[in-house]
């Protein structure tokens, strides 16, 4: 008794995982983008997430370009907004993706 019962499949955790990460680093993002420059402590703190989650966030932005460390904290570069325009198309993309496989399952 208590235990929780998980009807999830095995075959949507990968793409729930990798939904979780990118909603991390998104938030991470718009907060460096609102509040920048800002350190990993104060990302921590704003999120909720660990500062380990913060810094493996960071990396990923810093690695894409889209942010880059300063002496204050993280700030945003210019790539930002063409890459938040690519984004967006692919959410949407991603969308149209699920609402086919959704009408599959009928």
């Amino acid at each position: 008794m208590g235990e929780k019962v998980n009807n999830k499949s095995s075959i949507t955790s990968v793409a729930e995982k990798e939904l979780d990460l990118l909603s991390r680093h998104l938030n991470v993002l718009k907060n460096v983008q609102e509040h920048g420059p800002i350190g990993i402590i104060k990302l921590s703190q704003m999120t909720g997430q660990p500062q380990h989650m913060i810094r493996y966030s960071l990396r990923t932005l810093e690695k894409d370009g889209l942010i880059t460390p300063s002496r204050n904290g993280a700030v945003i570069t210019d790539r930002i907004h063409e890459v938040l325009g690519t984004l967006e198309s692919t959410l949407d993309e991603f969308s149209t993706t699920v609402q086919d496989l959704k009408k599959k399952l009928k």
